[in-house]
């Protein structure tokens, strides 16, 4: 699959089969999230794949239900110091978010499901995963095989999102 078939067929999945993603898979979207671009190359993430049962009830508090249907939850971390800082404003969080990027377009060119999720309690999650208080709970998405047989939904027309000044 090509790049651009990845991208319109990546979609947000809601529905997961109980079939575990192969270490093979894994490995492939871990490296592509290795090589994310970040400011000045400090690279301030680090990602958590919650699988044990123990743990997936303790960030089950912090999510929709349907999370807890795929197989693996990965939670993508920026830490503040080690970001970028401009104007005493740390950016990690975007460095998080393109590496993130990477991970969903990955999984999807694996034939894998994700579903980017930012709304959550993140103090919350920060306790339920012990994170030290510099480790910031940025985004989370389920993983696995797509079990959603909901369409894709339609997208605006390039003359919709872009203008030239």
């Amino acid at each position: 699959m090509n790049f651009y078939d990845v991208i319109k067929v990546r979609r947000s999945v809601r529905m997961y089969h109980p079939t575990p993603v192969s270490p093979d898979k894994l490995e492939r979207i871990w490296e592509a999230v290795r090589w994310a671009p970040s400011a000045c190359n400090l690279q301030p993430w680090r990602f958590l794949i919650v699988k044990s049962d123990a743990m997936r009830a303790r960030v089950s508090r912090y999510l929709q239900p349907w999370v807890m249907t795929a197989p693996l939850i990965i939670v993508g971390l920026g830490h503040r110091k080690l970001g970028w800082r401009r104007d005493g404003q740390s950016y990690h969080e975007v460095d998080v978010a393109i590496a993130f990027e990477h991970l969903v377009l990955a999984a999807a060119a694996e034939g894998l499901g994700t579903c980017w999720i930012c709304a959550f309690d993140r103090q919350g999650m920060r306790l339920a995963l012990n994170l030290d208080e510099d480790w910031d709970p940025v985004a989370v998405t389920p993983l696995g095989y797509p079990n959603d047989p909901s369409p894709r939904p339609p997208r605006k027309t390039i003359a919709d999102i872009v203008g030239e000044v």
